[in-house]
């Protein structure tokens, strides 16, 4: 007999009846009601998470930090969430959400305390802290919102931490932006200084040389009057030795009266000298301090600057008010030179008289010598004040020079920043990290992530569930001593087949149902099918070595590949022995030759991956078969007893 006569001879005996029909494709469907109902069931459930009711408490009272506006960050963050919908939020008090999430109205719930915007802002104070998220959570409700709950308060808390950082990095650029505009205004400022001193620094120079002149008059002017003095006390000697001798009196008078005019003249260029000095100083003091206020000194600066000025001036007063009296004394020396020249007709009639006169202007050319020299000290004081107000002024410049050149450094070194600018570095400092993902392969959703591992364990179930109501062996051909590869081909077949049908159902609702895309749909269909084949020659060799004992233990395969397969966490998650099973069990690598192929993934892969599942398939049929030779020459009482199962 055939193999095509042998399955056909157990799909007849299969379809006998409505109910054996019924039956059938019942389990023919095996696969496609696990595997369709439960990832229909789990296709996107972080896409419904906008349905979960989740309690929130706002008690946060605001604050107002440095005794600015008041926040309120409670707010900010409720009304945030409530839009972003990222879950079914309910405003509730602290008794309601208590109460609502102990009788499951709500699976968590999240509170913003009474400090919360206050601990938000405490960073520059003096006792800061952080702020705190309270999370409620209740695992009689669900234990996975639970962990939902904790992932949600995480996003919230680094929305947050990014929502203060944006506002304290602003408020840190803006002040830095302030700084630098004030800077700036200094750095003009201390310009205008620069060229105010520069203008004093002229003007004290003008002032040193108009006092050095001073100073030479003055001397001139002692000089002078030395030698008045010293004519003076001759005049009276000559007198007295003349008193008989008139027209040698009256040469000498003319004489005295010619050096009295040109002392005067002297005197004269002194006094205006120093009175010309006089009238600029006040002139000069008034120019210091309108550019050094005007350059952005303070009054106490100001009068500090001026202070060095003020004693010369004094000294320049004392010294014009000896010059003064020595001019009238001048004066007076030529008045009477005058006088004694008019009247040397009248010398020779008043000797003795001219003899005191001349005594007089001996003592007053004395005094006057004196008072000159006086004024050649305070003319040389003032031109020694004049310079040092000038090397003073220099210093000033210098340092004012200094002071801008480092205003201008800094104004330099910070940044020139726009308030978009600023607005874009507050928020690349707030969260200065962004992920860039990428996928080589991409599931797409949390369904479509799932799918291989369901498929996979669908196929089996089906295959198992098959093998309740088919035949795995025909005793009758055995009976016959058929050919005992036939039989267990056939045997193999006809719920490979027939397991065949149910996976193409459930790639059909996978694919057009449940709307999934496969980047290789043919490469997907063909591991399914290649599944259900290896799955079929497993547990038939089960069957065939172990009956009905053989029909349990592939269940118990089924849930060891359940847990080893890595089809839900990675396989690297699991214990070491149960991490081995996963490289030698075919569920693992079905798999993992889904999602190469349903993903787009690594085909170089899929050969391994193929390889190992015929490897099992082979195996298993030749194990089969050794066992159906053994049945076709050996009867056992094992064989006689009827099965525990079907």
């Amino acid at each position: 007999m055939k193999i095509p006569a042998l399955i056909s001879a157990e799909l007849r005996r299969l379809t006998a009846t409505r109910m054996s029909v019924v039956a059938l494709i019942a389990l023919m469907l095996v696969p496609v009601l696990y595997g369709g109902l439960y990832l229909w069931a789990n296709q996107d459930p972080y896409g419904k998470f906008a349905e979960i009711p989740v309690a929130l408490v706002d008690l946060d009272a605001g604050a107002q930090p440095d005794g600015g506006d008041t926040v309120d960050y409670g707010s900010q963050v409720a009304d945030q969430l409530i839009e972003d919908g990222s879950f079914a939020w309910q405003r509730m008090d602290a008794a309601e959400a208590r109460e609502a999430l102990r009788t499951g109205d709500v699976d968590f719930s999240v509170t913003l305390p009474a400090d919360f915007s206050a601990a938000l802002t405490s960073a520059a104070s003096s006792s800061p802290h952080q702020a705190t998220l309270a999370l409620a959570t209740n695992d009689a409700n669900n234990y996975l919102a639970s962990s939902i709950g904790s992932q949600a308060v995480e996003r919230i808390r680094t929305s947050v931490a990014q929502l203060v950082g944006r506002e304290a990095a602003s408020r840190l650029l803006t002040g830095i932006s302030d700084i630098r505009g004030q800077l700036v205004t200094a750095a003009d400022g201390a310009t205008q200084l620069v060229d105010g001193a520069d203008q004093a620094t002229t003007g004290a120079t003008t002032l040193a040389d108009g006092t050095a002149q001073l100073a030479a008059g003055a001397t001139q002017l002692r000089d002078g009057a030395a030698t008045l003095a010293d004519g003076s006390a001759q005049l009276a000697t000559g007198t007295r030795a003349v008193a008989d001798g008139s027209a040698d009196l009256a040469t000498g008078a003319a004489q005295v009266s010619d050096g009295t005019a040109q002392i005067a003249s002297y005197a004269d260029r002194a006094g205006s000298a120093v009175d010309e000095a006089i009238g600029q100083l006040p002139q000069v003091r008034d120019d210091i301090a309108r550019v050094l206020g005007e350059r952005g000194l303070d009054q106490t600066q100001i009068a500090d600057v001026l202070s060095r000025l003020d004693p010369i001036g004094e000294r320049l007063q004392t010294g014009a008010a000896r010059v003064d009296d020595a001019v009238g004394q001048v004066d007076r020396l030529a008045a009477g030179a005058a006088q004694v020249s008019a009247g040397a007709n009248q010398l020779s009639a008043g000797a003795s008289q001219a003899a005191d006169g001349a005594a007089s202007v001996s003592q007053g050319a004395g005094q006057l010598a004196a008072a000159t020299g006086d004024a050649a000290t305070g003319a040389a004081q003032l031109d020694g004040g004049a310079h040092e107000l000038a090397s003073g002024l220099g210093t000033l410049n210098a340092g004012l020079v200094t002071l801008r050149d480092g205003l201008e450094t800094g104004v330099a070194q910070l940044p020139d920043a726009s308030a978009d600018l600023r607005d874009q570095q507050a928020a690349t400092i707030s969260d200065p990290v962004s992920v860039d993902s990428g996928n080589l392969a991409s599931a797409g959703d949390y369904g479509a992530g799932l799918a291989p591992f369901f498929a996979a364990l669908a196929g089996w179930i089906g295959i198992y569930a098959l093998f309740l109501i088919v035949k795995p062996i025909s005793r009758r051909a055995v009976t016959a001593l058929r050919s005992p590869v036939r039989v267990t081909v056939a045997g193999w077949l006809t719920p490979a087949l027939l397991g065949s049908v149910g996976m193409v159902v459930l790639f059909g609702v996978l694919s057009l149902a449940l709307g999934f895309r496969f980047s290789s749909p043919a490469g997907t269909l063909g591991m399914l099918l290649t599944a259900s084949f290896t799955y079929a020659a497993i547990i038939l060799a089960l069957n065939v070595w172990l009956g009905s004992v053989g029909q349990f233990l592939g269940l118990v395969l089924m849930v060891v590949q359940l847990v080893t397969a890595g089809g839900t966490f990675p396989w690297q998650t699991l214990p070491a022995p149960l991490a081995a099973l996963h490289h030698v069990l075919p569920m693992g690598y079905v798999v993992d030759g889904m999602r190469q192929w349903m993903y787009g993934g690594d085909l170089g892969r899929v050969s391994l991956d193929l390889a190992v599942l015929f490897a099992w398939m082979l195996g298993a049929l030749a194990l089969a078969a050794i066992g159906v030779i053994r049945m076709t020459h050996a009867r056992t009482l094992r064989d006689l007893q009827p099965s525990l199962i079907g």
